[in-house]
């Protein structure tokens, strides 16, 4: 049946709030399931201060499109939960994870709606939702959630999925452009787990240089390349990128205004603007974070001959990967990680041709071809369904 379900209401959740012990505080949890018409709802789960039904209801029809345009057997949802996880010890977040499971496990399942990790989740909260579930089915039921721990039915090739689908995304991009990786330049704007991992695979499985990253406190700038490891390095030990010796300091807008091949935009949303559009001089824009370009921006880019790679077919190496997940709990044999990793690349270069022609054969920018192609293939399900 068409699904576009919201699942929400308050979670009555007792733990100990700060120093005082036997408090109860109440939460509000949701859960979207947007369209299931090519296969069960599949999206993360949040943990935030600023969770609404609104931002899980777009972002659940968001993780449709996403499935589809790489074109894996998936539909769209998204769930949350309005807290503040930093404020948290480990045997709330527990209560917290295991209290949701409870108030919604029943529009969950491997063939109905399979969770995931999203902002402010790990796999460890993973691993509880899973148990819980498995706690009041009666078994063990490994496929209902995603992101698991390893030891648990995760998936090898999980934490880096992101990033590693959008380097494939850029190379592909690289060919259709005549554009040569080896030794050209790549910034990064976000410097958390997908820019990262971006950083390390740009130079080890494309040989770029990467000569600035940015976090939200600033960034930094070296022309003759900044070493991943020693990058890495300084940000653990301070907490951010800056003052870091072997750099200048730069800001997030200097950043996105650098002269460069590939741009990430790895952070938050609405980054590249109509007011900034206009600076952006790198060749390629690969959106591994999740709306950081505005429409208005969109159109002006295009004009200037700036090739984008829009977020929902370049960061969607992690739900690809995740469906490997699902693929490997639903026969118990797991693969092994370069299998995942070939696996991975194919789709993702399949994904980025398909929208690549569409754009080409239509003549608009990449994410309405991506649009096309994805609405294209739900449409076509939901028609052979009958449902229209």
């Amino acid at each position: 049946m068409p699904c576009c379900v919201s699942q929400g209401g308050n979670l009555s959740l007792p733990f100990r709030c700060g120093w005082t012990t036997g408090g109860v505080e109440v939460f509000k949890g949701y859960r979207v399931q947007y369209n299931d018409s090519r296969g069960p709802t599949k999206g993360g789960i949040r943990f935030h201060p600023d969770e609404t039904i609104d931002t899980v209801r777009a972002l659940a029809a968001w993780m449709t499109w996403k499935c589809s345009v790489v074109d894996i057997p998936l539909g769209g949802g998204k769930g949350g939960v309005t807290c503040n996880p930093k404020n948290m010890s480990a045997a709330e977040l527990e209560r917290l994870s295991r209290g949701y499971i409870r108030a919604i496990w029943k529009i969950l399942g491997e063939n109905t709606d399979v969770p995931a990790p999203d902002v402010y989740t790990t796999p460890q909260i993973m691993a509880w939702m899973m148990d819980e579930y498995s706690t009041i089915r009666g078994c063990n039921v490994p496929g209902v959630i995603t992101g698991k721990p390893l030891a648990l039915g995760g998936s090898q090739g999980r934490g880096d999925a992101t990033a590693r689908g959008g380097i494939f995304c850029v190379r592909e991009a690289a060919k259709v452009l005549g554009l040569n990786l080896n030794g050209a330049t790549a910034v990064i704007q976000g410097y958390g787990n997908a820019g990262q991992f971006a950083h390390q695979l740009a130079a080890s499985l494309l040989g770029m240089k990467v000569v600035a990253v940015a976090d939200s406190k600033g960034g930094i700038y070296n022309p003759d390349g900044l070493d991943f490891e020693v990058t890495v390095g300084h940000k653990n030990k301070t907490g951010s990128v800056v003052n870091f010796r072997d750099a200048q300091n730069i800001s997030n807008e200097e950043l996105l205004a650098m002269e460069t091949d590939v741009l990430f935009p790895a952070a938050l949303e609405s980054v590249i603007t109509l007011h900034n559009a206009a600076q952006i001089k790198a060749k390629i824009v690969a959106e591994l974070a999740n709306g950081p370009t505005t429409p208005e921006a969109d159109h002006i880019l295009h004009e200037a001959g700036v090739y984008v790679i829009p977020d929902f077919l370049c960061n969607a190496g992690g739900v690809t990967v995740s469906y490997f997940e699902q693929v490997q709990n639903a026969y118990m044999y797991y693969w092994p990680l370069k299998l995942v990793h070939e696996r991975l690349d194919e789709k993702m270069t399949a994904a980025f041709h398909a929208v690549h022609e569409m754009a080409t054969t239509k003549k608009v920018h990449n994410r309405l071809a991506a649009y096309l192609v994805a609405v294209s293939r739900v449409a076509e399900a939901v028609k052979l369904r009958g449902w229209v």
